[in-house]
């Protein structure tokens, strides 16, 4: 059996998360109670408001948080993942598990990188609109054609049949319009505040670099499969977070990568079940689970254990 932990992304985040792993693992507990940050990090994870764990300058952190609370409980009881991996955010929970930086780092490092890409998006000028069962070539064609209106790109490799555009709202909204042309069906708006991992965030890119370069990163204990490559990378951390930052996500790429390795059990951590169902989508002859309660995670202990 090989393991992979997939650390969930932002957008994951409910109130309530990490509550009852904090009441039932002292391991959980050590992990919240040494996050030093400018907010009570475990109010806002276990009581809200909504608003503000919704808020992009402050979930990134939580959700680190609650992602490295749980993981560290798996750990502790044994089970260690042959490979980490994360979706965007995500992968700075699977950098900090893999002992490249601290968790109390990378909660400060989120915190940071939120407010960072909270500040780099006018409010209503760009967008991300999920793109399904369309042919990846016609999706980068349309995003292709339409740069005369703004920039379009692939945000997300997500799954097969699901691929996240991003960019100015009148480029997206023409490469949807073409590519209904060409038979797609369903086009999700996402609720995000704006162009994530897009050419757009350059400015944030090197905002990010600056903060990266205050921190002790070093290379990880466990490898990781890293969004910008889709497979392991011998590049700098920091260089690979600042690149992830404004490039494609290549998820699927990722789980492909692990599955060529010999992977056969992807646990998802962190709050919410999104990766597990873009596991299932690339391969459902795999074992797939998910650690965000203590439901959850008594059960993988048992069956892992």
């Amino acid at each position: 059996m090989k393991i992979a932990f997939l650390f969930a992304g932002q957008g994951a985040q409910k109130i309530g998360m990490g509550a009852d792993l904090y009441r039932d693992f002292p391991r959980a507990r050590e992990i919240y109670d040494s996050i030093d940050l400018d907010f009570d990090v475990k109010k806002l994870c276990f009581e809200g408001p909504a608003e503000l764990l919704n808020d992009t300058a402050f979930a990134q952190s939580c959700i680190v948080a609650t992602s490295l609370a749980t993981a560290n409980i798996l750990k502790e009881a044994g089970i260690k993942p042959d490979y980490v991996a994360g979706l965007s955010l995500g992968e700075y929970s699977a950098l900090a598990f893999a002992e490249a930086m601290t968790a109390g780092d990378a909660c400060r490092i989120a915190r940071r990188r939120g407010r960072i890409m909270a500040d780099a998006l006018p409010a209503g000028t760009s967008k991300m609109v999920a793109v399904m069962a369309m042919d990846e070539e016609k999706i980068l064609e349309a995003c292709q054609a339409v740069q005369a209106k703004g920039m379009c790109s692939v945000a997300n490799y997500n799954a097969p049949g699901q691929i996240v555009i991003t960019g100015e709202n009148r480029a997206v909204d023409r490469a949807v319009e073409l590519l209904k042309a060409e038979g797609l069906r369903r086009a999700i708006p996402l609720n995000v505040s704006g162009r994530f991992h897009s050419p757009l965030l350059e400015n944030a890119s090197c905002k990010l670099a600056d903060v990266l370069s205050e921190y002790n990163i070093c290379q990880p204990e466990i490898p990781v499969v890293y969004n910008v490559t889709g497979s392991e990378s011998g590049m700098p951390v920091p260089q690979l977070l600042t690149q992830q930052i404004k490039s494609s996500v290549r998820f699927m790429q990722s789980v492909e990568y692990m599955l060529a390795q010999g992977v056969d059990t992807f646990i998802e951590i962190g709050p919410g079940n999104t990766l597990a169902g873009f596991v299932r989508r690339i391969d459902r002859n795999v074992t797939v689970s998910t650690a965000e309660n203590t439901q959850s995670v008594q059960k993988i202990l048992e069956v892992l254990k």
